[in-house]
């Protein structure tokens, strides 16, 4: 039985970014189906308040944010490698696609003509909270406008498809990398929303390229309960097993010290616990939640922010 279990619900595009690059590393996972929207208690008992989607769970470590959960599959399975030494722009070009190309993406497959296909099959309770649910999730980011992001996202597009028809298969060549996944994900869902995905047929380099990632698959994977995934969590932290963390110095804080970590771009509920674990890559948060037991939950530097905890 794999350890490796993911928090995901099958409409999520940087699950689906997670999804393929287990299938592109061939890692069996147990999946957890979690809700696409609040409340999410047992997702919050685990992370102590992330709640974007996926989080990848090992015993009681948390992984969040899917640019440090591709680097713990890639330190669990270095073979084939998502960042070969041949390609070191590679984790730029993808950070590029989660930034920047998706919000144009988002604008564009949810437009009214593409939203049912993507948001039809989840029950009406759902359905109504969905627009509320994502809005209280973007808080003061401003959301592109349909002509602006088709703007965007055409010349996003038409720059890939340059990319591909004069190297490939891949972005950086013979064989695909984080960037490709990063892209992937982020295409997909324009897929996804099939009434509009004609927009990918007038770029051929770039249909073809998907429909070859695409074709990566999942993996093998067996469900799990959340309750179950969170059972789990509280066995590991009773026996205090956990990944090796440590807080490097010079990098402006203490071990033990009292902190918050939060994205800052959306979603940005902040986490507060500990610090155990911090480097250049990643930081680390200690806390302790009455089912789960004590936790720690990693995040990457790039896109969040750590503060000191303001004294009660």
């Amino acid at each position: 039985m794999s350890d490796l279990i993911l928090h995901h619900y099958p409409m999520s595009p940087f699950a689906e970014k997670v999804r393929l690059i287990l299938g592109f590393k061939q890692l069996p996972w147990r999946s957890v189906l979690i809700p696409p929207v609040m409340p999410k208690p047992d997702v919050v008992a685990l992370t102590g308040g992330y709640r974007k989607t996926p989080v990848l769970q090992v015993g009681a470590d948390i992984y969040c944010d899917t640019a440090l959960i591709a680097r713990l599959l890639e330190a669990r399975q270095p073979a084939p490698s998502l960042y070969p030494a041949s390609a070191p722009l590679a984790p730029l070009l993808a950070q590029w696609a989660d930034t920047l190309l998706f919000p144009a993406v988002v604008c564009w497959a949810l437009q009214p003509a593409g939203a049912p296909a993507i948001l039809g099959g989840l029950p009406p309770e759902v359905l109504q909270a969905f627009p509320a649910d994502r809005a209280a999730m973007r808080g003061n980011l401003p959301r592109l406008s349909l002509p602006d992001g088709t703007v965007q996202l055409k010349a996003h597009l038409g720059a890939l498809n340059a990319q591909l028809a004069q190297g490939g298969p891949w972005l950086f060549g013979a064989e695909p990398c984080i960037a490709d996944f990063s892209v992937g994900h982020c295409l997909w869902f324009v897929h996804l929303a099939q009434p509009v995905a004609y927009l990918l047929d007038g770029y051929p380099a770039v249909r073809a390229w998907l429909d070859r990632l695409l074709s990566t698959g999942h993996a093998a994977s067996e469900a799990l309960s959340s309750t179950d995934a969170v059972a789990v969590a509280a066995a590991a932290a009773a026996v205090k097993r956990y990944a090796p963390a440590a807080v490097a110095a010079d990098l402006g804080f203490e071990p033990g010290q009292a902190i918050t970590v939060a994205a800052t771009d959306y979603g940005s509920d902040p986490v507060a616990g500990s610090l155990v674990g911090l480097s250049a890559d990643e930081v680390v948060v200690r806390r302790t939640d009455p089912r789960a037991g004590t936790v720690h939950v990693h995040f990457p530097r790039f896109g969040f922010q750590i503060k000191k905890a303001l004294a009660a």
